[in-house]
């Protein structure tokens, strides 16, 4: 009999190569993936969408028009081989935190016909009054979000779905931070779950530590991932890298998404991290979305990582 555990190690190990297009799908508590358009791929099942880091607003090199690529990503998902029931964008919606650019970003997404869930980035929280722009719209379009806190949970189809704010009282070197309250929070919200309910957690910055001298990690994650420990089956969804990267840890599967707007470098590849410049041509394979889907009776969870274009 096949070891599942290996199975799971082996497939998320084979999901870093860029333009690889996956689709995940959970059942039973192990994930596993399935390359796009093929037959594994076609399953007909739950599925929810992932996007992230729009950056509206940003007009520079390497992409001078970032609603032409939210455009994009929104397209590929209406020809995606199960539609999405909703979508959940993880941070970055904007690039200056400006309403024009929230605006224009939530306008394009209405066009998915979708519901969108979202989590703030770092850029969504830029004012001088401190988060207020972001969580006042957060509260008042979106009606989620815990006592202005931007961090609200929801089921479903039998799975838990957890939305937490990292961006808030960054740490030394721009780490992500939670803060005892939302801790506090995420304890009180699981605490009634049962330890086989697939979890779903979604921020911006990773909760798990990809590079810390660029802040690419959470300085209190380890307390959020040790409330999920007894958790059968968790999936942590993050942004912020602009980037596929995958990591396993026991039942917990992390997975870092595509930008829709400019990719970054590898960790540690270049002097800091920061748009990176590709020719033209090669801009949208390094863009892209994120669909997850749950099949109910099988033992598979199944993320597709599809780039906007080769």
């Amino acid at each position: 009999m096949d070891d599942p555990s290996a199975s799971r190690r082996h497939a998320l190990s084979c999901m870093a190569w860029a333009g690889g297009g996956l689709l995940w799908t959970i059942a039973g508590g192990i994930p596993r993936a399935a390359l796009i358009g093929s037959a594994q791929a076609q399953t007909q099942g739950f599925t929810f969408a992932q996007l992230s880091d729009s950056h509206i607003g940003f007009t520079r090199e390497p992409n001078t028009d970032t609603k032409a690529t939210l455009g994009e990503a929104l397209a590929l998902l209406k020809t995606a081989p199960v539609k999405p029931a909703f979508v959940l964008h993880t941070g970055d919606v904007s690039h200056l935190s400006k309403p024009a650019e929230f605006d224009a970003a939530e306008s394009i997404l209405a066009t998915s016909g979708l519901d969108t869930h979202y989590v703030p980035g770092e850029h969504d929280v830029l004012d001088e009054a401190g988060t207020k722009p972001f969580i006042e719209r957060f509260q008042k379009r979106h009606s989620q979000g815990d006592a202005g806190g931007a961090y609200y949970s929801f089921d479903a189809n039998g799975v838990h779905f957890v939305g937490l704010n990292n961006v808030v009282d960054l740490k030394a070197g721009g780490l992500g931070n939670l803060g005892a309250a939302q801790l506090a929070w995420l304890e009180r919200d699981l605490a009634g779950r049962s330890a086989s309910t697939p979890i779903v957690v979604f921020s911006h910055i990773p909760l798990w530590t990809v590079y810390a001298a660029w802040g690419w990690g959470t300085d209190d994650g380890a307390k959020a991932l040790a409330l999920l420990a007894r958790f059968g089956s968790v999936t942590v969804l993050n942004g912020h890298i602009h980037q596929v990267l995958q990591k396993v840890e026991g039942n917990v599967a992390f997975h870092s998404a595509r930008s829709t707007a400019f990719p970054q470098p590898a960790p540690g590849s270049a002097p800091s991290p920061g748009p990176m410049k590709v020719e033209a041509g090669r801009l949208r394979g390094v863009l892209g979305v994120a669909s997850v889907t749950l099949v109910p009776g099988q033992a598979h969870l199944a993320i597709i990582d599809t780039p906007l274009g080769a």
